[in-house]
């Protein structure tokens, strides 16, 4: 008999929605962007697993671009393809105490255990100028890799300290025939039907 409360017994695939579970699980499967996602592009040197501890890949990446268009997924992939730990915040609710709190579990992490640690912040721009220098100790020491996502101009909304610091990659709206592409494959791929 179906009740408000079986919906509970539901497996975690048909009550997680579309969008989460057709997320791309490596920057192959990316739809769109393949201007920022070229041999030797700052994310594709960074989910590289040989980036970890190299001096040569950028240690802070800004994504920048309108809502939709991938920022958080491909943090997402960075951490998981690169073998880094995954950390994240979002600028509207997190305040200077949470982010020392995770830049200190960061910086444990990598000294004790030689682990690196991905930190995405969404929506960076709404950190204040002190929040933001908060993050800038543990940028220049490489205690985390930065990667930061914002919808309004960097140069505008971001400290000029961390921004010398960092690589702003812009992204781009899906064009139509990257969004048919999405559309087919939530379609035929068996992730994006609940029905088993």
């Amino acid at each position: 008999m179906n009740d408000l409360f079986s919906a509970s017994d539901a497996p975690e695939s048909m009550v997680r929605p579309l969008a989460v579970r057709m997320r791309p699980r490596t920057l192959d499967e990316v739809v769109g962007q393949s201007h920022a996602l070229t041999a030797g592009s700052p994310l594709r040197r960074l989910a590289d697993p040989a980036s970890r501890g190299s001096l040569t890949a950028p240690s802070s990446v800004i994504l920048f671009g309108p809502p939709g268009v991938g920022k958080t997924t491909l943090a997402h992939i960075v951490a998981k393809q690169s073998g880094r730990e995954y950390e994240e915040l979002s600028a509207v609710t997190s305040g200077v105490k949470d982010l020392r709190e995770v830049l200190r579990r960061a910086h444990e992490r990598l000294v004790s255990q030689g682990k690196e640690t991905v930190l995405f912040i969404d929506e960076v721009h709404r950190f204040s100028k002190s929040q933001q220098d908060a993050l800038l100790p543990s940028v220049e020491n490489r205690d985390v890799t930065f990667i930061a996502a914002t919808t309004e101009n960097p140069s505008f909304s971001v400290i000029k300290p961390l921004l010398s610091r960092s690589v702003v990659v812009k992204l781009d709206s899906l064009e139509p025939d990257e969004l048919r592409t999405v559309l087919e494959r939530a379609i035929t791929d068996r992730a994006g039907s609940t029905a088993r």
